[in-house]
């Protein structure tokens, strides 16, 4: 994920509504329990176990030990949701590649144990996209492999899918980065058309209604593509627990707080595209859709229930951030972002905390609000009857 920074004085909205239909005769996924022997995760930095721990090297050199890895607050005990699941069910996953500026090594706690070669299914990678290879960091160095590569790589691996994998399929907002950035960059330019009248304020309008549009239409698009994904390359291939997630509302985090109120309605639409377009794809499949939309809505609305007493400030220290890398990282990443108390690579802001701050940076939740997601998943998991 990346930092936006636009102007934009005035943006028309679109309101799509979601085609839903059924069959008797459709096939439905299972609402048994299942006696799961691995978790599978496919994604990007929501998903991330540590794939980009080198890149964090107290050395300076790729090798261990790291101060960070995974887009949260690091440090000991710090885990993501689908580490949280997969520990709930009292099984282990660890990173299925492991690499930074060009180097990277495959399912890497094989090393350490050749029985921990099994472990290697969480393929989330910071930055990573649906289809695309170049997502956001990779001309800095990161791995960015695209979901369709990572289940790939799975197949590549085990040949199929178990009845006893549980998968997730979590991916998309690299996407919406991807293309709010391409939208603001043409609302840019055509508010300075109209600025200095190249353009009367009516095409200005028309210019921005279509610039819009076609940023929903590539979400809706990479929605698709995803759905045929799911259906060909997990479904077809095995897959039997599948669990889909939706986006939630990039609004709803620190950075698209600090957007202008005339242009958040458009992050919030790109992920609505993609939400619909997807839950269109996988109509009448045997999939479950965890729709993050309203869960993490609903999370945010009882997060002082929850034990949180601070969902709007990142818990990492952009500054501090800055000096742990020597000034390379300058934007409060929390990959970069290790809370030791007392030791000289800590980036917690003054007064924050790992469990009771809710955002680590501008848009990744901190070890409290990765479980507080994670129950929230488990809880929609028992709602299936799979656990």
């Amino acid at each position: 994920m990346t930092s936006i920074r636009t102007q934009i004085l005035g943006v028309l909205a679109a309101t799509l509504l979601s085609a839903c239909g059924g069959s008797d005769d459709a096939p439905r996924p299972p609402s048994t329990k299942g006696a799961f022997t691995a978790v599978v995760s496919f994604g990007d930095s929501l998903s991330d176990v540590g794939a980009y721990a080198p890149a964090t090297s107290l050395a300076g050199n790729g090798a261990a030990p790291y101060f960070g890895g995974k887009f949260t607050t690091n440090g000991a005990g710090s885990t993501v949701w689908v580490e949280n699941l997969a520990t709930s069910l009292g099984l282990a996953v660890t990173p299925a590649e492991v690499g930074f500026a060009g180097q990277s090594v495959k399912c890497p706690a094989a090393a350490i144990s050749a029985a921990l070669a099994t472990t290697c299914t969480a393929y989330g990678q910071g930055g990573s996209r649906v289809t695309d290879p170049n997502g956001i960091g990779k001309a800095g160095g990161a791995m960015t492999v695209p979901v369709v590569t990572q289940i790939a790589n799975h197949l590549a691996r085990f040949g199929s899918f178990k009845a006893s994998d549980l998968i997730f399929v979590y991916v998309g907002s690299n996407d919406v980065f991807t293309q709010f950035g391409i939208f603001s960059a043409r609302a840019t330019q055509i508010q300075t058309d109209a600025a200095t009248g190249k353009i009367t304020p009516d095409a200005a309008n028309v210019a921005l209604a279509a610039a819009q549009a076609d940023a929903q239409a590539a979400m809706r698009q990479v929605a698709t593509e995803l759905a045929g994904y799911v259906k060909t390359q997990i479904l077809a291939k095995g897959g039997v627990y599948v669990a889909v997630m939706t986006l939630s509302d990039i609004v709803d985090t620190p950075f698209g707080a600090s957007l202008p109120a005339s242009v958040r309605p458009v992050l919030t639409e790109l992920s609505r595209s993609f939400n619909a377009s997807l839950r269109e794809g996988l109509n009448e499949q045997p999939v479950q859709i965890i729709d993050t939309f309203p869960i993490f809505k609903d999370v945010g609305a009882r997060a002082t229930a929850l034990g949180f007493t601070n969902q709007t400030a990142p818990a990492c220290d952009a500054s501090k951030v800055s000096a742990v890398t020597g000034g390379k990282v300058v934007d409060g990443s929390s990959l970069f972002c290790n809370v030791t108390p007392g030791a000289p690579f800590d980036a917690l802001r003054t007064g924050a905390s790992a469990t009771t701050w809710f955002f680590a940076d501008g848009v990744h939740p901190t070890t409290g609000g990765h479980k507080a997601f994670s129950d929230a998943f488990a809880a929609q998991l028992r709602q299936f009857g799979w656990i």
